[in-house]
């Protein structure tokens, strides 16, 4: 379940994801699978190649990418979402998030 984002910011996501632009969404979340991660950075982009370079260049195994019709995505959690997003330099997502 997703919950801490603006409707504009999804639809945001959504339109880069859509045009081929590495996308980068962080949201709360919560999944009992993962008790312990209450947050989730979504990395979508619509150009495979282009997502599976970018998950090679951070290390990550492209099959874990979900293949969703219209936004495939990558979901980052734990200590490899605090990795990525410092290497990616998104440092608005840690703090507005508290990682």
């Amino acid at each position: 379940m997703a919950f801490g984002i603006k409707r504009e910011e999804l639809e945001q996501w959504k339109r880069g994801v859509e045009q081929g632009r590495l996308m980068f969404l962080t949201h709360y979340w919560f999944d009992p699978r993962f008790p312990s991660c209450r947050t989730v950075t979504k990395v979508g982009c619509a150009d495979l190649a282009l997502l599976q370079d970018w998950c090679r260049k951070h290390g990550l195994d492209p099959r874990y990418i979900h293949l969703r019709e219209r936004y495939p995505h990558l979901d980052l959690f734990g200590s490899l979402q605090n990795r990525i997003l410092m290497a990616e330099g998104l440092f608005s997502h840690i703090r507005r998030y508290r990682l």
